[in-house]
Order: C-alpha cells, then sequence, then structure tokens
C-alpha cells in the first residue's frame, strides 16, 4: 500500500488514463487506507489529506473528480473546508459523519455538501454513491456541451413554472431572471416537482428521481436537500415560497 499524503499528483492511481480521482480528507489513518485501496480496486486514483487545513489549497490548484470528507477534523473541520470550497467550486464532496450526529447531516447538506454517509459506514455503499454522483454529474456536462442532438432527438423542454426557468440541456435555472447554481441532486429535485406543479410528490419518489442507481438514502436527505434549494432561492428572493410542505405526505411545487 503506497497511498500516501498529497503534495499535488494522485497518489498510486489505478488506469492510468482516464481515471477519476478521488480526494479522501480524515484524520483517521486506517480509513484514509482502507478506503483508499477500495477505491484503487476499482479503478479509482486516490489522494490522501490528513486535515481540512492541508486538503483545501490542493483541492482548488489542483481539483479532484469528488471529495469524500470527514467532519471532525484538527485544524480545519470540515464544515470549515466545504465552506471555504463553496466560495470558490462546485466541486462534489460527500461527507461522512458521526451516527448519532443528525444534526451534522442537516448542516452539511445545508451548506452545500452532496451527499452524507454516517460512520461506520459500508466501502460498498461509499462507492455506490460516489459513482452515482459522478454519473449524474458526466450526464449534465455532456447535455450542457450538446449545441444539438446530432441523432435528430429535440433536446429536453425548458420548463416554465411562474418565475421559475429550467434548462435540463444545459442544468441551469433560473428564478426572476435571475440565475440560481444547483447541485446535480438539487436539480434532479427541482426538476421532478417544477414538472408537475401543485401535485404533492412523495419523498420516496424524490429519491427514485434524485438517486436512480439503487442507492439507499433516507427521508432526512430528502428534507436537507430541500432546505438547501429553499435557501438557495432565498438568496435571490427571500419571500420565495414555491416549494410547499404537505405534512406526512411531501412536498410539491406552485408559483402563480
Amino acid at each position: 500500500m503506497t497511498t500516501r499524503p498529497d503534495s499535488g499528483g494522485p497518489a498510486t492511481p489505478g488506469p492510468a488514463l482516464a481515471a477519476q480521482v478521488i480526494a479522501l480528507v480524515d484524520d483517521d489513518r486506517n480509513i484514509l487506507t482502507t478506503v483508499s485501496i477500495a477505491l484503487q480496486a476499482e479503478g479509482f486514483a486516490t489522494r490522501v489529506y490528513y486535515d481540512g487545513a492541508a486538503a483545501l489549497p490542493a483541492l482548488l490548484d489542483n481539483p479532484p473528480d469528488l471529495v469524500v470528507c470527514d467532519i471532525k477534523m484538527p485544524r480545519m473541520d470540515g464544515f470549515d473546508l466545504l465552506n471555504r470550497l463553496r466560495e470558490k467550486s462546485d466541486l462534489p464532496v460527500i461527507f461522512l459523519t458521526s451516527k448519532d450526529d443528525e444534526a451534522d447531516e442537516a448542516t452539511g447538506l445545508a451548506m452545500g455538501a452532496d451527499d452524507y454517509i454516517a460512520k461506520p459506514f459500508s466501502q460498498r455503499l461509499l462507492i455506490a454513491r460516489i459513482r452515482a454522483i459522478l454519473r449524474r454529474g458526466e450526464l449534465a456536462r455532456r447535455a450542457a456541451a450538446r449545441p444539438a442532438d446530432e441523432a435528430g432527438e429535440p433536446l429536453p423542454d425548458l420548463i416554465r413554472r411562474g418565475r421559475l426557468a429550467m434548462d435540463p440541456a444545459r442544468h441551469q435555472v433560473e428564478w426572476t431572471g435571475q440565475p440560481v447554481s444547483l447541485t446535480v441532486t438539487e436539480f434532479l429535485i427541482l426538476e421532478a416537482l417544477a414538472q408537475r406543479p401543485g401535485v404533492v410528490r412523495s419523498r420516496s419518489s424524490l429519491m427514485d428521481a434524485a438517486y436512480q442507481d439503487d442507492v439507499f438514502v433516507d427521508d432526512r436527505t430528502i428534507d436537507s436537500h430541500i432546505k438547501r434549494l429553499r435557501r438557495k432561492f432565498r438568496l435571490v428572493d427571500p419571500h420565495f415560497s414555491a416549494i410547499e410542505t404537505l405534512y406526512g405526505a411531501g412536498y410539491s411545487f406552485a408559483d402563480p
């Protein structure tokens, strides 16, 4: 095992060409070692960092494809690291949280994490979550880069619902003409709601829309994503209230 703290280059990459790079940030060296081995066995390259302070400049200067980050770390914890990253980057981030710290899960998602996994965790689950986020991101990038469908099939129609405008082909969202930056997961949840305005979508149906790879998430994950969506729209419009909650049933979108 030759994984080492990163100083700019990947440690023991898998396939030399086209290997996706996963950065691991954790002060637990056992986790860094075991997860690195598992990821490399799946064809990923890995970089490891022992705290957020060491990781931040490298993640900004030489971004990986995705970051898996612990929350409780010395010098700079996961929350601080994510906050600093989100000032300059939409790099996908999965948080590792202590199982009994539900508040950490909600806080991390509200700050812009793409997903969370509770410790102790299954490496198989972690790899499935990583693949799901990377796959959705790649589909969004391909759609955004495609000026027209070469096969002659029309691009997905723009979605206009009141003050909301969504362009699924380019992964763009506007509210009252102002752009709103969403992660892929947030976009998919909002799209599912906006496609049928006024219809209440259950949490399970929103999970199916946002996590299309048979990856298990619980209700708190969807609730946290909804809170993040509302927060981002309220940065543009403090009176935003188009995402409605029907307690015990789910969520709906309504904007006159």
